[in-house]
């Protein structure tokens, strides 16, 4: 099975963002054997839509899913009909099996588990999104970063105190400097 960081078996928890702007992509993972908790979350988030989330399964194309079967839980409430919605279930869920075809060819995920495996990318498109090409990029970029970082265990509370002594920020925050 999936070994994390401290060489034990069991859910490798990753995140990434990439991109700036309506056009980036943040990306949480959650990647873990068949039979255990991740089965659980997986089966229940597929079968429990709710306005707005209706979490699928990633396809690379139509008929056939990127493996290990991954499901796409979208962080922003959709509208059918919307650009926001196509660009979602298009452009995003595009750069997710994209993202997860890479992570595969890296190592990230072991290419002989992927049968053994169950993945669930939780997406975050901003409803202001504007670029497929953007979008697609973003999104393939922080799932095979996302990836890898849950196998690699990153970040290291190293870089976490690091990036909390520069102070907190986001792309909705920003500490203000000193004295403002």
């Amino acid at each position: 099975m999936v070994d994390g960081p401290g060489g034990g078996s069991g859910a490798l928890i990753g995140e990434a963002f990439s991109g700036a702007g309506p056009n980036a992509a943040h990306i949480n993972t959650v990647l873990g054997p068949k039979g255990g908790p991740v089965e659980t979350a997986w089966a229940t988030a597929l079968a429990t839509p709710r306005a707005g989330h209706a979490a699928f399964v990633t396809v690379i194309r139509p008929d056939v899913a990127v493996k290990p079967l991954t499901l796409f839980v979208n962080k922003a409430a959709l509208e059918p009909g919307t650009q926001h919605a196509e660009l979602t279930w298009g452009a995003a869920q595009a750069g997710v099996a994209a993202g997860v075809v890479d992570a595969v060819a890296t190592g990230a995920i072991p290419e002989t588990e992927l049968d053994d495996l169950l993945l669930i990318a939780a997406v975050w498109v901003d409803p202001a999104a504007d670029s497929e090409e953007e979008v697609f990029a973003n999104n393939r970029d922080a799932t095979a970063r996302a990836l890898s970082r849950g196998r690699s265990g990153e970040p290291t509370f190293d870089q976490v105190r690091a990036a909390a002594s520069a102070g907190p920020a986001n792309p909705f925050f920003r500490q203000p400097a000193e004295g403002q």
